[in-house]
């Protein structure tokens, strides 16, 4: 959605925050230590697979991908599954194409689960793949199921080296919102639709306008949503309840909103494929 300019701001032109303050937060506390060990068992359960289907969130076709299970891959049959395409804004589809092919990723499919759409793709590429493979003419391969799934929890990278990656990936839900903190996912999402110039959440919320500041958004969504709670606050003649908005509660909703859709599509690995550094993120 693209807003006039009287919408955006008060002023002739909106200025943008140029990076992200963290607050101090310690990204490593994002990712559980299992997830080395996950990802050491997982590679066992290579062995007995014939083709890997990669799933990801279309909306981090890039930075959503573990660089570690890159290198198990080997030689083996792939194909990378992009869904949730309908969430995806995919104007840039063919730069995500020629990136990942740029990675070796010769077979991709978007897919949207909910509506079906190209997951009917799968199993005949999956076919195609395994029948071109010399795996697939062992004597030990059974044909009774002719194919079958086994299925592996998801694996984050035990470390991620970019601060923007892990706040992507916390967006798209794979990380624990309480770990990284809701406010600050709300923050990090209001930073990435003024910079993408995504202004989807004005309509949605009936802001008057575009806004940089997330406190003044939840404070919107909050009344709103009639999102309030009573707090008690010491004045020189005592105790006295004051309404305030319910910052948490309305940034739950501003997560819940984006991750159902209702703020647009977007694509959160934009800057990637547009060539742009990651936008400073400053502890």
């Amino acid at each position: 959605m693209t807003l006039a300019p009287r919408a955006l701001c008060s002023t002739v032109q909106a200025a943008w925050r140029e990076n992200f303050l963290l607050s101090g937060r310690d990204v490593a506390r994002w990712f559980p230590g299992h997830m080395a060990k996950g990802l050491k068992k997982m590679k066992s359960s290579l062995k007995l697979v014939d083709c890997i289907i990669e799933v990801h969130d279309a909306r981090i076709p890039l930075s959503g991908r573990n660089p570690l299970f890159q290198e198990t891959l080997g030689l083996k049959p792939h194909l990378l599954v992009l869904n949730k395409m309908d969430l995806a804004d995919l104007t840039e589809q063919q730069k995500i194409m020629q990136r990942l092919e740029g990675e070796g990723l010769k077979n991709v499919i978007f897919t949207d689960c909910l509506k079906d759409e190209n997951v009917k793709q799968i199993i005949p590429m999956v076919t195609e793949l395994m029948g071109s493979s010399p795996r697939y003419h062992r004597g030990e391969v059974s044909e009774r199921p002719l194919m079958f799934l086994l299925d592996t929890p998801g694996v984050l990278a035990p470390r991620i080296e970019s601060v923007e990656t892990g706040l992507k990936l916390a967006l798209c839900g794979t990380v624990l919102d309480h770990l990284v903190g809701e406010e600050t996912m709300a923050d990090y999402l209001l930073f990435t639709l003024n910079r993408h110039q995504r202004f989807g959440y004005v309509q949605h919320y009936g802001l008057e306008s575009a806004c940089d500041s997330i406190e003044r958004v939840l404070k919107s969504v909050a009344v709103k949503l009639g999102k309030t709670q009573k707090v008690k606050v010491l004045t020189g003649t005592g105790d006295v309840n004051v309404i305030q908005p319910d910052y948490p509660a309305a940034a739950r909703d501003f997560l819940h909103t984006f991750r159902r859709g209702l703020l647009g599509p977007v694509m959160l690995d934009l800057d990637i494929l547009r060539g742009h550094p990651p936008a400073e993120t400053v502890p």
